[in-house]
């Protein structure tokens, strides 16, 4: 049980079992979330999840529990393809973002040759793709996708 509370967690209650004050998954599958617990039980199992515990260091736990975590939501959510599926999507989201930036640095690039004096304002994007600060991708991306749609 985690803090004092006297509900058994997820883990301990799908296995109709007392949670004793040690419990290792307490913490990770609260009483009130027993769907995570579904999942991340119905993809790894128990004692697999158990042994990756053990495996790991103290500071490693709740990191790997968050990706035991995250990756059984994802199969749950999107059951044939799981985590390549997210990659792919944002793989996807990647590539479309590296051919904005080329676009606009190929306008910017024409602008300069056309208007030698042409000298833009500050910018918060650096113009190497690798250093870039885009903030909210997504966001950023749903919004000139859709401005250059209505055009």
């Amino acid at each position: 049980m985690s803090k004092g509370t006297t509900s058994a967690c997820a883990a301990c209650k799908y296995q109709r079992k007392k949670c004793s004050k040690n419990c290792p998954l307490s913490t990770y599958f609260p009483p009130h979330e027993p769907q995570k617990f579904q999942h991340a039980h119905r993809l790894f199992g128990v004692s697999n999840i158990l042994k990756i515990l053990k495996q790991v260091t103290d500071e490693e736990k709740d990191d790997a529990m968050k990706s035991i975590i995250y990756e059984a939501d994802i199969r749950a959510r999107y059951p044939v393809n799981g985590c390549c599926f997210v990659i792919s999507a944002l793989e996807h989201q990647l590539r479309s973002v590296h051919e904005q930036i080329y676009y606009v640095q190929s306008q910017l690039a024409e602008l300069k040759h056309q208007n030698p004096g042409f000298a833009p304002g500050p910018s918060e994007y650096d113009s190497s793709p690798s250093i870039l600060r885009l903030g909210n991708i997504d966001n950023n991306f749903k919004h000139k996708k859709s401005s250059m749609l209505n055009r």
